[in-house]
């Protein structure tokens, strides 16, 4: 797997849309004047942190035929991000919009996903990728709850699988999206067992084991009876790293967050990236929870993403990473 990261090139199927974050910072939705817009959505977020780095991502989703697809489509090129795979859906579809507080408690998030483009993803969509351009195939757990975006999932992941492709699957549950938990707990497992390396927190481990206390143990078996590489995140207390034959504890920076959102997208897009550049997968964890550090102290999520320059300034300038009890004000869950 490490050999065909190590091409950095990476192929992301997932949602890309539109946040409004409350301007200022700290004051409440309802209570806004003015709103600051940025390119959103897990997938998009990932493919920026990876671009920011240095990386090459091509995304692949759809996007409605309106004025918040063209922005999406213009922060896509901002960021360097690939969007020869994004496809226009007319009609009543809608690319998702977040409504989201920069405010660290109570912190609000609307998410407006009725009629979603994304879910519009298909079979065709996946079959014009030529998946040996790429090293690594990375989905969100998102894309598998609605169809066809959920068959066209799985045939990304055969088609990775034939030629050769990793895959890094992010659990990125988001209740909401799906008809049930059980449904989300179900298909998400059957996604997890065909990825080569998972990344999601304790909530989200324990939807696909059936209870949060049975989720890390589920985390270690797929890790042990599957040779995956499994990144169980606990908030707060860090997160364990399941590689086969060690169990690896990370902890997180002691930072002043100012938010909660966009944490996990910056941890998975620079572990991922540290790893591509050569990094042990020890360091390239602490990369990645030192990113999610910076993303949280500052405002928006794809455009608080790090260069590498800014990531070396931070690790060479906060000590760390603290687990547990140490991390008082600390950024919040991953």
């Amino acid at each position: 797997m490490l050999d065909s990261l190590k091409k950095n090139r990476f192929v992301i199927v997932g949602r890309a849309g539109m946040d409004f974050y409350a301007d200022p910072p700290g004051i409440e939705v309802e209570h806004a004047t003015q709103f600051s817009a940025a390119l959103g959505g897990s997938s998009a977020n990932i493919a920026a942190a990876i671009t920011r780095q240095g990386g090459m991502a091509a995304i692949v989703t759809a996007v409605s035929d309106d004025a918040v697809g063209r922005y999406v489509l213009n922060q896509l090129a901002h960021y360097n991000i690939d969007a020869d795979h994004v496809r226009t859906v007319a009609g009543q579809c809608r690319t998702s919009l977040a409504v989201v507080e920069t405010r660290r408690e109570n912190c609000q998030n609307i998410i407006y996903r009725n009629g979603a483009a994304d879910f519009e993803m298909n079979d065709e969509d996946i079959d014009k990728i030529d998946f040996a351009k790429y090293g690594t195939l990375i989905a969100t757990g998102t894309c598998f709850a609605a169809e066809p975006s959920r068959s066209a999932t799985f045939r990304s992941f055969e088609q990775a699988k034939a030629s050769g492709l990793p895959i890094i699957l992010d659990l990125d549950y988001r209740p909401y999206s799906w008809p049930s938990q059980a449904d989300a707990g179900a298909i998400c497992l059957k996604a997890a067992e065909m990825a080569d390396f998972i990344v999601g927190n304790d909530e989200e481990f324990g939807t696909l084991a059936g209870s949060v206390k049975a989720g890390k143990e589920l985390a270690g078996n797929l890790a042990k009876n599957n040779g995956t590489l499994v990144v169980y995140k606990m908030g707060e207390r860090g997160s364990v790293t399941f590689d086969t034959s060690r169990i690896i504890e990370t902890g997180i920076f002691k930072v002043d967050a100012l938010k909660p959102t966009g944490s996990g997208d910056a941890f998975l897009g620079n572990l991922v990236s540290a790893l591509a550049a050569g990094h042990s997968l020890e360091d390239s964890l602490k990369r990645g929870s030192a990113a999610a550090a910076i993303v949280v102290s500052n405002v928006g999520c794809s455009r608080a993403m790090p260069d590498a320059s800014q990531l070396d300034a931070f690790l060479n300038n906060h000590n760390g990473p603290n687990r547990g009890k140490e991390a008082d004000h600390a950024h919040p869950a991953l």
